[in-house]
């Protein structure tokens, strides 16, 4: 998968599990500051990555991200 097609599906997953707009979100947006999400959400959101893409992540890895392109840059260390 190409990295632009990862970045894109990411930040589709983000949105749904952030209930946020996917047009207002991109790899700089930062998950506390700018989505200030509940652990909970990033629980939805790395349950769906590892649905979606078939990879495993540790919540505690994904959860120290502290940018969606950081996300995408430890789910390509996965793939």
């Amino acid at each position: 998968m190409e990295r632009k097609e990862l970045e894109a599906q990411v930040i589709n997953m983000v949105a749904t599990s952030y209930k946020q707009d996917a047009a207002s979100l991109s790899t700089e947006t930062l998950f506390k500051e700018d989505l200030g999400g509940a652990s909970i959400q990033m629980v939805a959101l790395v349950s769906e990555i590892e649905n979606e893409l078939d990879v495993e992540l540790m919540l505690a890895d994904a959860s120290g991200c502290a940018t969606i392109g950081d996300l995408v840059d430890l789910i390509e260390g996965e793939m």
